[in-house]
């Protein structure tokens, strides 16, 4: 569109959501802004969504409205398909997308011989089809946990935020509905066949539909703009994060091999030089006190004073993923949108100095995990930050009597 402005173009945008958002159809906005809408790009609607949350769209409305939104924009979002390295971070979240999709259609056509059967010894096979690739959609989660560690926190970097909120929000709504096609499977026994198969039913399309329409979002709106915005060395860091989260059970072996490039290093290795640091009760080197950390039977991570992830500790057996793309990430980035609230809420009344601990304990699986936050103070009791602190407790749960130091044996 040669003479419009950055600007127009913004602000045209801007009234195509609206006109969307107050029920005007699909049809008429289109036909109103066909010759505008052809020149429009991913970056430019993520923007605008943006703009349109901080004017007061919850992001809760702006997720209703992406399926308008792609309905408008999709033939200009297809007619910029991506390329990706097969081994680079989309091209492994392409192809896992495309892993997920095959497992959906599974689920759908086990799901439809299982409505046509009468009664559950019918479909014991079908049943037992079901479960596994349940279980394989379950295995999903790696792909999440990458996608939310390690490539959300670069976009947002950018400035790019909302689109990776929607995303993760709707992840959470994934694992919800996963984890209860899981127990509905599991309970196919204590419940009358008819309902059984009227919840499988139900459940199932929900769960195909939502994932998607999820990885449509991704394939044609996220994964463009991160290739617009992440710089090569950013996808070097995103990539080594993949790897420390780990991939799925049905990630192809082949792209888990990074390309290994024949360039020498631009710096020589040097010997670092070991400084001292010097406590009210001790000297320890930055070697001692990062293994130090990293030996403590408990997850670090610490919050500065104006809410950015700072610090975290390398436990040997983390509970809670943490890769280096969340360091100078606001913490309330790291929380899905529904605690964002509590979280802020305990921060405020560690700075105001009314709370020193907040803490809470969750399952996970088969392990209780006890989480707790402390306020960090100086001498003078001025806020410096807040430290997280998190354990596995199961076993200490498990202790009774005593066992003393004479007591071991090696």
């Amino acid at each position: 569109m040669g003479g419009v402005t950055e600007e127009e173009r913004k602000k045209m945008l801007k009234e195509i959501l609206r006109q969307l958002h107050a029920g005007v159809s699909t049809e008429q906005v289109r036909e109103r802004f066909k010759q505008f809408l052809e020149g429009v790009s991913p970056l430019e609607i993520a923007k605008i969504e943006q703009e349109l949350v901080s004017e007061g769209i919850s992001r809760e409305e702006l997720q209703r409205l992406c399926d308008i939104h792609l309905t408008i924009f999709k033939e200009q979002l297809e007619r910029q398909k991506i390329e990706a390295v097969p081994t680079s971070p989309i091209g492994i979240l392409l192809e896992e997308h495309k892993m997920i999709q095959q497992i959906a259609e599974k689920l759908a056509i086990l799901t439809e011989k299982v409505l046509r059967t009468e009664i559950p010894e019918s479909a014991v096979e079908e049943l037992s089809q079901l479960k596994h690739f349940v279980d394989e959609l379950l295995e999903a989660e790696k792909h999440y946990l990458r996608e939310e560690n390690a490539l959300f926190p670069v976009l947002e970097k950018h400035g790019i935020s909302e689109p990776p909120a929607i995303m993760w929000m709707e992840h959470n709504q994934l694992r919800e509905k996963k984890k209860r096609l899981k127990a509905l499977i599991e309970n196919v026994t204590k419940m009358s066949f008819s309902d059984f198969k009227r919840e499988l039913g139900e459940l199932t399309k929900s769960v195909v539909n939502v994932l998607n329409s999820h990885i449509y979002k991704e394939n044609n709106i996220l994964f463009p703009i991160a290739q617009r915005v992440v710089t090569e060395e950013e996808w070097a860091t995103v990539r080594e994060s993949f790897d420390e989260i780990g991939y799925c059970c049905f990630t192809p072996t082949h792209l888990m091999t990074k390309e290994v490039k024949d360039v020498k290093e631009s710096v020589e290795e040097k010997p670092v030089l070991e400084s001292a640091l010097q406590f009210e009760t001790g000297t320890l080197t930055k070697e001692e006190v990062e293994a130090l950390l990293n030996t403590l039977p408990v997850d670090i991570t610490f919050v500065d004073k104006d809410d950015f992830v700072k610090f975290f500790n390398k436990a040997e057996k983390r509970i809670f993923i943490r890769t280096k793309a969340i360091i100078g990430r606001k913490v309330q980035l790291c929380h899905p949108q529904k605690s964002i609230h509590i979280v802020n809420r305990i921060l405020e009344a560690f700075k105001k100095g009314e709370k020193d601990v907040a803490e809470f304990w969750i399952q996970k699986g088969d392990r209780t995990i006890h989480i707790r936050y402390f306020a960090v103070r100086d001498k003078n009791g001025k806020y410096l930050g807040t430290i997280e602190v998190t354990q596995d407790i199961t076993e200490l749960k498990k202790i009774e009597g005593e066992k003393r130091l004479l007591d071991w044996e090696g």
